[in-house]
């Protein structure tokens, strides 16, 4: 057992999450072509006319393009300098999101920072994993990381400053990613469940607050109606439950196998669904590739969500280890809401399909994710022996 255990244990460049990583990108430029293809047939009926006809879909071709080298930058980036310096990441993340606050808004939304030509930034997506990576510090030499009031105040306060800031965007379904995050984090970490569930009873109230002074200030009646269309869609105007009837008739009319790819008439042709290439993207893979093809997708994410598990199971290094969790449970939250919302089983929030959804921010982050579980699996050898011996791991309870 024990060398078996030092096999699965052993430090290398982790293939098969590569490949369920890069698969998915691959298949989100296809989905954000599907869903925004020019009506002009190209001259010749190729899969890559198709991508390059649409504007959203080549733009999502280059971010793909770039994620190998955004991979492979943080995959190879000194282990011990993101240890040490995890304050700094966290720090950055802060100052864009400041700069993003004093900048102009979309739609109410201060979430994004102008870069080039009309290319754009969103801290937001940066900001989970700066939170990632404070909060697997925080745990790293912490067997009971709230057991005492200067560090329960302390990681309050580290991650209570982005999650405002944030929600001061106008982003809540960034602040709910983070929360989420940040809760099976101390679960894994070992918090005691009745201390891990009375944080959680404290957000919630806190949220509700919050949401109360947004109504007040006239700023939040489109995500009260968000909730309530959820809750009841009888208590709101059609109008607020619009995007998600759409999206539910369009993921039912692709019925078994699907209509198929480019398909003149389609309801993604016909942009039935509004934003149907980023958060409701789920709709065009529905209507385009069926319940296989969906199902397909699902087992897809499913595998990519336990190999991660499966690692930080076999990660003797606890920062490594939390981290490997934090990306996990990031990914698993905006399957879980993308999917949900795009069925009507979720309320709408802005959070986009992971690798599959445009935005060259989004598929970033995810890829700069992932880079950081593989900087920790090709680490082991290193953080193992140098930190921890395995008579004396510390991998927390839920783990063992």
């Amino acid at each position: 057992m024990m060398i078996n255990e030092s096999r699965r244990s052993r430090a290398h460049f982790d293939i098969p999450l590569t490949i369920l990583v890069f698969g998915l990108a691959a298949f989100g430029v296809l989905c954000v072509s599907v869903a925004t293809f020019n009506t002009a047939s190209p001259a010749e009926d190729t899969l890559l006319n198709y991508i390059v006809a649409s504007r959203y879909g080549m733009r999502q071709a280059i971010f793909f393009l770039i994620s190998p080298i955004v991979i492979g930058v943080i995959t190879f980036f000194p282990y011990e300098f993101i240890r040490r310096y995890s304050a700094l990441f966290y720090y950055i993340a802060l100052g864009l999101l400041l700069v993003a606050l004093v900048g102009s808004s979309a739609e109410g939304v201060k979430a994004w920072i102008s870069i080039l030509w009309d290319y754009t930034l969103q801290p937001s997506e940066f900001v989970k994993l700066a939170c990632i990576i404070i909060t697997a510090k925080h745990l790293e030499n912490n067997e009971d990381p709230l057991g005492t009031m200067n560090g329960a105040l302390r990681l309050a306060l580290l991650m209570g400053v982005p999650w405002v800031f944030t929600l001061a965007q106008g982003e809540m379904g960034s602040v709910l990613v983070m929360i989420f995050v940040f809760g099976v984090m101390l679960f894994f970490g070992g918090v005691r469940l009745r201390i891990l569930g009375g944080i959680i009873a404290v957000g919630v109230i806190a949220i509700a607050i919050l949401y109360g002074v947004s109504m007040a200030s006239g700023t939040g009646n489109y995500r009260l109606d968000r909730i309530l269309s959820f809750v009841n869609p009888a208590l709101v105007d059609k109008n607020a439950t619009y995007q998600v009837d759409n999206a539910k008739m369009a993921i039912g009319s692709g019925g078994m196998n699907g209509l198929g790819l480019f398909v003149q008439g389609s309801f993604s042709q016909l942009d039935y669904v509004p934003e149907d290439w980023t958060d409701f993207i789920y709709s065009t893979i529905g209507e385009a590739f069926g319940f296989v093809g969906s199902l397909i997708l699902l087992l897809t994410y499913l595998l990519l969500i336990l190999r991660m598990l499966y690692l930080s199971f076999y990660t003797t290094d606890r920062f490594g280890q939390m981290i490997i969790i934090g990306v996990m449970a990031m990914m698993l939250f905006h399957i879980f809401e993308n999917v949900g919302m795009n069925a009507g089983l979720m309320p709408v929030t802005g959070i986009p399909l992971p690798f599959i959804s445009y935005g060259g921010s989004n598929l970033v982050t995810n890829m700069a994710g992932i880079g950081l579980v593989l900087n920790v699996t090709k680490n082991r050898s290193i953080t193992g022996s140098a930190r921890l011996t395995p008579q004396t791991s510390v991998k927390p309870k839920y783990l063992r």
